[in-house]
């Protein structure tokens, strides 16, 4: 690893006191767990062998709660430690992880925060999950002598591109993993020409993922509400993409005056700021607030946490947000699993072969703009019949592309068999 690098995160430690307080203040970082940062655990090791998962938000670490599972029911002795880097994240694992499981934020990429980390959990294996690479906590874990691999592998061609002129930094990192498994042939062809070994292609944990959960009660009262008025949700939208939805809105409400459009932000803390700014020209609803969809409710803006399961449901047409801007894309496998008519913008890039194959099959409408983005909606609800043949393809497809938990496994499971204990080292071998 460039000494760069290094010389870097210690010169920056000063200052990430004051930068992680001024986010928790947004809201993004938990100030009652701001030590897990510093690598200062709030939570003891568990004795016995312990495997260390690592996922950057959520759709990382929801992609492996039916793996976590399968290992919790295969091997119970082992013991399991989950990291990842959002708050949001964190309150959904805490509802969603089995017993045995111990979640912890990721620390700071620094020196001293690394190695106070590794000092108190000293995992015997880790897995990192996707592309989450902290080169400080990599190069720690290895010379902590860890079995390392990278569960669901991912190498987009644009971050290919920017790796390539860092090649010594990533060629260093990805030597230090054991095992590879990549989500796709073309992932795999990446990582090996960075310098990766050892890879394999298994399959993309997304497809696996476990339903998205959902208040059936909650569902029926609000389908009890909107009873009888055409709805549609924009999914997991960000800044800039609620104006361009509610545009959308405008166009389809011409000829549907009682139309819903529901909006579900990517970052909840957004929902009040949504609210105040649509507000002006439509009549809005803040689910966060208590408000709930009346009958002159134009726009319904739920900025809650963890109930996309219900939006899912409750809408049979979605848009996927991240795609009107450049962001890359959210996560089409959640709605597709639950038999949504999916719409997406131009920018898809952080699911790129997802969304080629779903194009390939006619699973998803593309659009470029907000009036391209009218038009199909209005199209899936004026045609029923496009509506129900979309919802029914993309669940049999989605369904069809699953067992990499499995396949996996067969991996892993002689990995995660429960070690002989070993002494906690003082520093790093």
């Amino acid at each position: 690893m460039p000494s760069s690098y290094r010389l870097l995160t210690v010169l920056a430690a000063p200052l990430l006191p004051l930068w992680l307080h001024m986010r928790a203040k947004k809201g993004k970082e938990d100030p009652k767990r701001l030590g897990e940062r510093f690598g200062i655990a709030s939570q003891p090791r568990p004795k016995g062998t312990l495997l260390w998962l690592h996922a950057a938000s959520v759709g990382e670490a929801n992609s492996l709660l039916l793996l976590i599972h399968k290992i919790r029911e295969r091997v119970p002795g082992l013991h399991l430690l989950l990291t990842t880097g959002t708050v949001t994240s964190a309150k959904l694992m805490q509802s969603r992880l089995p017993p045995g499981t111990v979640h912890q934020y990721v620390p700071v990429d620094t020196p001293k925060a690394v190695a106070s980390f590794m000092r108190h959990w000293h995992p015997d294996l880790a897995f990192w999950v996707e592309s989450e690479f902290w080169p400080n906590l990599i190069r720690e874990a290895d010379q902590y002598e860890c079995f390392m691999g990278i569960i669901n592998a991912r190498m987009s061609e644009r971050s290919f591109t920017g790796w390539q002129k860092r090649s010594a930094m990533i060629r260093d990192l990805l030597k230090r993993f054991n095992l590879v498994f990549a989500q796709s042939e073309a992932d795999a062809k990446r990582l090996e020409a960075l310098g990766a070994q050892d890879v394999m292609c298994l399959g993309n944990l997304k497809y696996d993922a476990s339903l998205l959960p959902c208040d059936e009660a909650e569902l029926t009262r609000l389908q009890s509400l909107i009873a009888g008025r055409p709805v549609w949700l924009a999914a997991s939208t960000h800044p800039g993409e609620e104006e361009m939805v509610a545009s959308a809105h405008a166009l389809l409400s011409a000829t549907r005056p009682s139309l819903l459009t529901v909006i579900v932000p990517r970052h909840p803390e957004r929902g009040a700021a949504i609210a105040a700014s649509l507000g002006r020209k439509y009549k809005t609803a803040l689910r966060s607030a208590g408000e709930q969809p009346t009958a002159d409710t134009r726009i319904y803006i739920a900025d809650t946490m963890g109930e996309l399961g219900l939006f899912y449901r409750l809408c049979e047409t979605v848009f996927m947000g991240g795609s009107l801007v450049p962001h890359g894309g959210q996560n089409p496998l959640e709605p597709a699993r639950l038999s949504c008519a999916i719409v997406t913008g131009p920018h898809t890039h952080n699911f790129a072969e997802i969304y080629a194959d779903m194009e390939q099959n006619a699973l998803v409408l593309r659009c470029p703009s907000p009036q391209a983005m009218a038009a199909a909606i209005d199209q899936l609800l004026n045609n029923g019949d496009l509506r129900a043949t979309m919802q029914s393809k993309v669940k049999k497809w989605v369904e069809s592309k699953s067992g990499t938990a499995e396949r996996l496994m067969v991996y892993l499971e002689p990995l995660l068999q429960p070690r002989k204990p070993k002494a906690k080292p003082d520093t790093p071998k």
